[in-house]
C-alpha cells in the first residue's frame, strides 16, 4: 500500500446512530486535541462515534468514550484508543452550551469528525432531546415512504 493511498483525501465520519436515538436543537463545529498519532489514524478513518458523549470538566467540554484505533506504523509512542479529548470552542458558545446542557433531557452529543481544508480536523457536536419510541417508529415509517417513492420513481 503507497502512502498516498493510505490517508483519504475526503475523511467524514458520521454517527448514525445519533440521528435515530435523538433530536438536534442546534449544532456546533469545534476543534479537538489530540495526539500526533490520533491524527493519522483520523486520516485513515479508523474512529468509532458510537458510543461517544460529550461532557463538561472544571468549565471545559471534553469528548468520552470516542475510539480512536492505534495508528499502525507507530512504534512505541502510540495513543491510548479510548481516552477523554477536550473540544476547542469559544467562551460565548461554551457558556452558552453549559447552561442549555443543564436542563432535563438534553445532552451533546458528537455527530461527526472531518478534516477540513487547512487539514485540521473538526469535529460536528449537536445539543439534543432523546427521541421517545413513537418517534422513532414515525421517523422510520417516514424513511420507508421516502424509500418506496424513489423506488417508483426508477420503475
Amino acid at each position: 500500500m503507497s502512502k498516498a493511498n493510505r490517508f483519504e483525501k475526503i475523511v467524514n465520519i458520521k454517527n448514525k446512530k445519533a440521528s435515530f436515538e435523538f433530536e438536534f436543537i442546534d449544532t456546533y463545529v469545534c476543534g479537538i486535541t489530540l495526539k500526533g498519532t490520533e491524527i493519522k489514524s483520523i486520516r485513515e478513518s479508523k474512529v468509532s462515534l458510537t458510543e461517544a458523549f460529550c461532557m463538561f470538566l472544571d468549565g471545559e467540554l471534553y469528548v468520552r468514550q470516542m475510539h480512536i484505533s492505534p495508528y499502525s506504523m507507530a512504534a512505541s509512542y502510540n495513543h491510548v484508543a479510548v481516552r477523554d479529548r477536550k473540544l476547542l470552542l469559544k467562551k460565548k458558545e461554551l457558556e452558552k452550551l453549559e447552561t442549555k446542557s443543564a436542563e432535563k433531557g438534553l445532552a451533546i452529543i458528537p455527530v461527526r469528525i472531518f478534516i477540513n481544508d487547512r487539514g485540521l480536523a473538526k469535529m460536528e457536536i449537536a445539543l439534543a432531546r432523546g427521541k421517545k419510541i413513537h418517534d422513532k417508529r414515525q421517523d422510520l415509517k417516514e424513511k420507508d415512504a421516502k424509500r418506496e417513492l424513489q423506488r417508483m420513481a426508477f420503475d
